[in-house]
């Protein structure tokens, strides 16, 4: 039997998938920050106010401290079995002149296997560990368990230089979904996986493979949130911007607060048009400053008051 995630306290959201450390090239030079899509969206969620646990692979070295550290100030708690690994990923960011990042990677995934001991109310994946073996495979054995008992979010957050072909990443990206309810691409990642098709096609796509709602953001030209019944455009927040890392999963950490608080309501236009604007808003609070620095909850209540 595998060993459960945890035993004590439930927690409203589990976020499976890697940690790492960012390190950001700039013309003054390098600097690292605790990264790695899941990680910074657990984060999120944690500076968000909800009660969120993080199932990751580190290590017990100097970086896996900062990260360890780093969680349990926004009160994320760091699963059991989350310190596996002898070194600590990381992610090399190199900024251009418009604030955006391209990435080189040194990462392992290898996660041990475990079971979920209840269903939280939100169980997300996404990122590198979806696609990265041998850990993929514990992720969706995890996303199969919840089946039917939570809602489950997942954001591909596309790394290509971390994937096999196309072929293969689509393969994989396609078995995702149908254990996903809420799905959330970037227009890059759409494009990717789907050349050719516009963002309302690939939306549909996601939604045809099974998923409730799919979700894709596009930058300054807002989101689009999309069901079997509703295809709306939410407009993005106008800000100046410092870098776009940790925009995407800023919204996601935003996105997940908004299905908790609002989500027995239905799908309905104008209650997907409330949880899009706050992503968005969270999404433009993290972009006017340097690195994955996502909103606190009043911060968050202060940008949609405005």
């Amino acid at each position: 039997m595998n060993p459960p995630l945890q035993e004590s306290e439930q927690l409203d959201v589990v976020v499976v998938g890697e940690a790492l450390i960012d390190i950001v090239n700039t013309p003054e030079g390098s600097i690292e920050y605790p990264g790695g899509s899941p990680a910074n969206v657990a984060y999120g969620l944690g500076r968000l106010g909800v009660n969120t646990g993080l199932l990751t692979a580190i290590g017990r070295d100097d970086r896996g401290r900062a990260i360890a550290e780093h969680l349990a100030s926004a009160g994320v708690v760091l699963l059991p079995g989350s310190q596996s690994l002898n070194k600590t990923a990381t992610a090399t960011a190199t900024l251009a002149e418009d604030g955006s990042a391209e990435y080189a990677f040194d990462i392992e995934w290898a996660l041990p296997p475990a079971s979920l001991p209840y269903a939280p109310k939100v169980l997300h994946t996404g990122s590198i560990a979806a696609f990265l073996e041998p850990g993929a495979e514990s992720v969706r054995s995890l996303l199969r368990q919840a089946q039917g008992g939570c809602m489950v979010t997942f954001d591909p957050n596309i790394r290509p230089d971390l994937l096999g072909t196309h072929a293969q990443a689509v393969e994989l990206f396609e078995d995702m979904v149908p254990l996903s309810n809420v799905v959330k691409l970037s227009d890059d990642d759409a494009r990717w996986l789907y050349p050719g098709n516009t963002v309302k096609e690939t939306a549909s796509r996601v939604l045809g493979l099974g998923a409730d709602l799919a979700v894709v953001t596009e930058g300054a030209q807002g989101s689009l949130m999309a069901t079997s019944h509703t295809q709306l455009r939410v407009e993005s927040v106008r800000t100046v911007v410092a870098d776009t890392i940790g925009a995407g999963d800023s919204y996601m950490s935003a996105l997940i607060l908004g299905l908790l608080t609002r989500g027995s309501e239905g799908m309905a236009p104008s209650v997907l048009e409330l949880i899009g604007r706050t992503a968005s808003v969270a999404a433009a609070i993290t972009v006017r400053r340097a690195g994955a620095n996502p909103p606190t909850h009043q911060e968050l209540v202060l940008g949609l008051a405005n």
